[in-house]
């Protein structure tokens, strides 16, 4: 009874499966599986293509990326080359250029004491004296030298100057090239090390944040650029430098010349004032030597005319006493005979006669004066004469011996 209750209930039992379902439901579960391994075979393939894919697709880009590395550094070595070569010339200009630097200063520096020379001949010249005290051609040529070397000092004055700043722009535009080279330098150092690597490197590392485009990124036309503009600064620093250097040259050697020449100028003048002095000078003394001939004739001349006076006294007595003698005869003895009137006419004639060598006495003594001051006037001027010649010829024309004119 037990059993057919439980035969009956199972026969009414609702929730079994019929036998064709079962069936189905196997057939589905190998239509489910075949499905899933056929996709699951689709995804392996399809992976290993990927895969693959994906392999030759990284060596490929890494390959692409090792040549632009190489690339790159071949950039940066033919930039580093043009900067050496650019540095390399400005450092041996601004060198060349320290040694013009170093010439104007000695050529400025030897222009002092020709102008000490000059102006020291000017002020020893004002010591001459009298008539000689003259603005000549001397005196107008030292002042042209003087004149000429302030000129002189003020235009190497400012060529140094200029030199100086063309130093200083030489070396900014080195500063400017060593810079850009230490930074070529760094980046080749990096991008060498970025060529070394490869995916066997140890210590490699992941690096998410090198993504990041931060910091102050330059295009590759700037980059150009920049180093363009140093290469032309120390073109554009050199090319000025060598020209420079051929303006020092010219003016070092034309002012050398200028120096040369009026210096020479200076000298002529010199020489032909002392040989003027001179000449004068010694007309001077030929006519101080005919003023003392002349004295002593003179005073010989006096000495003659008072002996002559005083000779006469004796003529003057004789007929004066005669004629004493004669007035004092008796009566008419006292005739005014011949005798009587040639004694008269003879005192008259000798007391004439005695005023006439009087006359010529004082005449002569008169000349004796003029001729003493003619004397003392030629003597003034003959030490007149002299000093100008010590003022020229010792004192200037042998502080100018010195003088030597360098070529710088």
């Amino acid at each position: 009874e037990t059993f057919q209750i439980t035969m009956a209930r199972l026969l009414q039992d609702t929730s079994k499966f019929h036998p064709s379902e079962w069936y189905t439901a196997n057939r589905m579960q190998r239509a489910s599986t075949e499905s899933q391994k056929s996709r699951s075979e689709c995804v392996t393939a399809e992976s290993w293509r990927l895969v693959d894919e994906i392999e030759k697709t990284t060596q490929k880009t890494q390959s692409d990326v090792n040549k632009k590395i190489e690339q790159r550094r071949e950039e940066i070595k033919f930039w580093k080359q043009e900067l050496d070569n650019k540095l390399e010339q400005i450092v041996h200009e601004t060198e060349v250029l320290l040694t013009f630097k170093n010439r104007l200063e000695r050529a400025l520096e030897s222009c002092k004491e020709p102008l000490v020379v000059a102006q020291k001949c000017l002020l020893y010249r004002q010591r001459r004296v009298g008539i000689d005290l003259v603005h000549d051609e001397v005196e107008q040529e030292l002042l042209k030298e003087a004149e000429v070397l302030q000129g002189i000092i003020a235009l190497l004055g400012r060529t140094l100057e200029q030199t100086n700043e063309q130093i200083r722009r030489n070396r900014s535009a080195k500063y400017n090239l060593e810079m850009d080279l230490k930074d070529k330098f760094t980046a080749l150092t990096i991008d060498d090390y970025c060529a070394s690597l490869t995916n066997d490197t140890p210590h490699i590392i992941y690096a998410d944040n090198a993504m990041k485009l931060e910091g102050n990124f330059v295009s590759p036309e700037d980059w150009i650029d920049f180093s363009n503009i140093n290469v032309e600064k120390a073109d554009k620093q050199r090319n000025n430098s060598l020209a420079l250097k051929a303006l020092i040259d010219s003016i070092l050697s034309q002012t050398a010349n200028d120096m040369r020449k009026q210096c020479e100028m200076v000298n002529v003048a010199f020489r032909n004032r002392v040989k003027e002095v001179k000449d004068a000078k010694h007309k001077l003394e030929t006519f101080l030597a005919m003023v003392m001939d002349e004295t002593a004739s003179q005073e010989k001349n006096i000495a003659a005319l008072k002996k002559a006076i005083a000779d006469k006294e004796g003529p003057v007595k004789v007929a004066q006493t005669r004629l004493e003698a004669r007035n004092h005869r008796p009566n008419v003895e006292l005739c005014y005979d011949t005798v009587h009137c040639s004694l008269m006419n003879e005192v008259q004639e000798i007391t004439k006669n005695i005023q006439r060598l009087k006359d010529a006495l004082a005449q002569a003594e008169t000349e004796l004066k003029c001729l003493s001051c003619r004397q003392l006037s030629l003597e003034e001027e003959i030490k007149v004469k002299e000093n100008t010649l010590y003022i020229d010829e010792v004192l200037c024309m042998q502080m100018r011996e010195s003088l030597y004119i360098n070529n710088y």
